[in-house]
């Protein structure tokens, strides 16, 4: 018998014997039934707010998330602790679509996962009304809000759902948001009477630094050298992950890299070599850290400035999850205000050249001009670029500029691992024909996965490669073979964008960007970006009340640990250093007899090269006379 209180769930599910700030007024908000915006900083729990409540209501809670990585690990932890979850995502084979499905029908999901792109199929939502759906998440909710930095069109299509499950509650979710994302949200969403929750986005344990240098890696390194513990190095690009992690690891640091392009086994294997401290610095782009749960990273740093605020908040707030001290560091030079400024012209390319990516989109994935409405296309965006010769920043630009124009949805990568599934009965097993190879490999998976004949497995063609002594196109041949004889159905691995047609196929003179889309965004990523430069380049203000204050705070106090704090506290000691100094010189001149240099300094546990230039100061003000070695007053 479960527990019936969400204090009883969180123990019985995941061990605490208390919730954090603000989870339990969530949870009791969304289970009295209203719509609630949750502001949580990166690491305060997201998670818990929906996934408790979702086990004491009944029917299904339906969890929209933009992160296919995040949603399919948030599954398999659900799924360790005995929680019923699934994941629907343009990833998956219909096989395992149909399964998850099924699943839902007979009642056996508690929270089923979708990526938004979903909501478009008809087919999809005409199924979704077959359920009893009690409460709708929207995850990373500030992709639905046009004055959001990462607006994603598809997400607009959430608020029909409200219309399908008008008594379900909304908790809207996320880490980062201004007031006018915050409003906007709450809008898009047509939340009924409201109920928000914000916690402050200051994090005390967390000190902000900027450094300055013109060499990046060197200022890394004795940053890295400077601190301690588990750490996180961003940057912007995949070919720099391995480079910054290379230097790192000549300098006798262990690093490794990682990015989105690399294979899911290779990420997996990374990550869990850094989680276990086997590797202390981890080089990547900003696809790492999403959902990783590792509270005890000591240091971020970006070398590459980040486009906003609210992308650096949540990727310096990976740091100190922990609540112990933490460092997010920042290295710029003088030449990262043009780098911003080139960003914004990227991220905007002029409509002509936007209207030809969309014509060459088209003819790369043989859509012809009137076809392709409500159609999915895998997207080889590499070979893309490289036929049409176009840069890969233009090209992703364009189809986002595209997708919030409503002509497509574009999905960025998909990496999804390998996984099979036995479909064929067990005591059919005994009848069909191996080969040697294709036998020791489908003995190995029956022996080490559980599961096979009920759900799809992941597997790793890597492992069983080695635990067999054979070469990974052994085993791929192997599983094939046993596909081809119905035994399994097998889903090798993959990496690919996606292009879904929202509309047929224009021509391109047909193909608007209006002013909402192409004009006012770029008109907001200029005030982000120029908040970012703000925030590296200026020195005349806490670095943190400022961030604050970008986020709707109001009567913030200076945090006292930035960079800029500490300085201002440097100067003020160093200032009533030379002022306590300075009368005790005066003191000491004005005694009787002679009074040297010597014994001044000796007197206030000086040098004389620390004396000199104030003496100098005072002997120019007129306050003391120096004649040779004596000091004495006028």
């Amino acid at each position: 018998m479960l527990p019936d209180t969400p204090s009883g769930i969180l123990k019985h599910f995941w061990g605490y014997d208390s919730f954090r700030e603000l989870q339990p007024q969530i949870i009791h908000s969304i289970l009295s039934g209203h719509d609630t915006l949750g502001l949580l900083p990166t690491g305060g729990g997201k998670s818990i707010t929906f996934q408790v409540p979702a086990l004491l209501l009944p029917g299904i809670t339906l969890v929209v998330t933009p992160l296919i990585s995040l949603m399919k690990d948030q599954v398999d932890n659900l799924r360790q602790r005995g929680i019923r979850a699934a994941a629907v995502h343009s990833g998956l084979s219909r096989a395992e679509h149909r399964l998850a499905i099924d699943r839902c029908r007979l009642g056996k999901i508690k929270l089923l996962y979708l990526s938004p792109e979903k909501l478009q199929s008809k087919t999809f939502i005409d199924t979704l009304t077959q359920f009893e759906i009690s409460l709708l998440v929207v995850d990373e909710a500030h992709c639905i809000s046009q004055w959001g930095y990462d607006f994603r069109p598809s997400y607009l299509r959430i608020a029909s759902l409200r219309r399908l499950f008008p008594k379900a509650p909304v908790l809207a979710l996320t880490a980062s948001a201004t007031p006018d994302v915050a409003s906007d949200i709450m809008a898009q969403l047509h939340f009924n009477e409201p109920k928000v929750f914000a916690r402050s986005f200051t994090r005390p344990n967390i000190s902000y630094i900027v450094r300055y240098a013109d060499h990046k890696p060197q200022m890394l390194l004795r940053v890295l050298k400077a601190t301690h513990g588990s750490a996180i190095v961003y940057v912007r690009s995949r070919r720099r992950t391995r480079e910054i992690a290379d230097e790192i690891i000549r300098a006798g640091i262990s690093a490794d890299f990682y990015h989105a392009g690399l294979a899911a086994e290779d990420k997996n294997e990374k990550q869990n070599r850094w989680k276990d401290d086997t590797v202390r610095v981890m080089v990547a782009t900003n696809a790492f850290g999403m959902g990783i749960d590792k509270p005890d990273v000591r240091t971020v740093v970006h070398i590459d400035p980040p486009s906003s605020l609210e992308e650096y908040y949540q990727e310096a707030g990976r740091a100190g999850r922990d609540g112990l001290p933490s460092y997010a560091v920042l290295i710029t030079s003088q030449s990262d205000k043009s780098t911003l400024t080139r960003r914004l012209n990227e991220s905007f390319p002029d409509k002509e050249t936007i209207r030809r990516v969309y014509e060459q989109a088209g003819n790369f994935l043989d859509v012809a001009v009137g076809d392709g409405y409500n159609m999915l296309y895998e997207f080889n965006f590499r070979l893309f670029c490289e036929r049409f010769s176009l840069k890969p920043t233009i090209v992703r630009s364009s189809l986002g500029l595209l997708s919030r124009a409503g002509y497509i949805d574009y999905v960025d990568e998909i990496s999804t691992r390998s996984r099979i599934m036995v479909t064929m009965n067990k005591h059919e097993l005994y009848s069909i024909r191996l080969d040697d190879v294709t036998d020791s490999v489908f003995q190995l998976l029956l022996r080490n996965y559980t599961g096979l004949f009920a759900d799809y497995v992941v597997i790793s063609e890597e492992l069983l490669a080695s635990r067999l002594d054979l070469t990974c196109e052994q085993v791929y041949s192997a599983l094939l073979n046993l596909a081809r004889q119905h035994a399994i159905h097998y889903v090798p691995r993959k990496t690919t964008p996606y292009i879904f047609y929202t509309t047929s196929r224009e021509l391109p003179k047909y193909v608007q960007l209006p002013r909402s889309v192409y004009e006012d965004q770029r008109e907001r990523m200029s005030r982000r970006i120029e908040a970012m430069r703000r925030f590296m380049f200026d020195t005349d203000a806490c670095r943190v009340s400022g961030m604050l204050r970008y986020f709707g705070e109001k009567d913030v106090a200076d945090c006292g640990t930035c960079d800029v704090c500490r300085a201002r506290k440097a100067s003020r000691q160093a200032i009533s250093r030379t002022e306590s100094l300075r009368n005790g010189i005066l003191y000491l001149a004005s005694q009787p007899g002679e009074t040297s240099i010597s014994h001044i300094a000796a007197q206030l546990s000086v040098s004389t090269d620390t004396l000199i230039p104030i003496l100098r100061h005072m002997m120019d003000e007129g306050d003391i006379i120096v004649n040779g070695l004596i000091v004495s007053t006028p």
